[in-house]
């Protein structure tokens, strides 16, 4: 089987999780830059099988879409077009940041280390790839 990626995008940042090959265990990857965001996949892609992206959806408490999600479509399209063959799902992402900072803390980790925004976008992918594949 192929790996199954993640991915909490982001303005600046992006946090990318991937799944093991059974696709039972979500571990968090890499936090990249935004702007090499699609170069890095593509180098992933060509050292690893992947057979589905799934990318967080940002929504608002009252269902709407969150204003972050403009940006997200415009990267959905260019994601679709540099790899047509992988498809792509929607995860809602609510609460997943506070949820990553409070595994922070209930791991022990140090609040220099917690400030860190990008093992923050890391550990939010992980819990949206986890909370996808939870789905099944």
């Amino acid at each position: 089987m192929a790996r199954i990626l993640a991915l909490d995008y982001g303005k600046v940042r992006t946090g990318i999780a991937v799944t093991d090959e059974l696709q039972l265990i979500a571990s968090g990857l890499s936090t990249v830059e935004t702007k090499n965001l699609l170069s890095y996949l593509g180098d992933y892609i060509q050292k690893e099988a992947v057979e589905l992206f799934v990318v967080g959806l940002p929504k608002q408490m009252d269902n709407t879409e969150s204003e972050s999600e403009v940006l997200i479509k415009g990267f959905l399209n260019k994601l679709k077009a540099k790899f047509p063959s992988i498809p792509v799902e929607r995860q809602d992402e609510r609460f997943t940041s506070k949820m990553a900072v409070q595994s922070m803390l209930d791991s022990g980790m140090k609040k220099k280390k917690r400030r860190d925004k990008a093992l923050v976008d890391e550990i939010s992918a992980t819990l949206i790839l986890q909370a996808y594949l939870n789905r099944f």
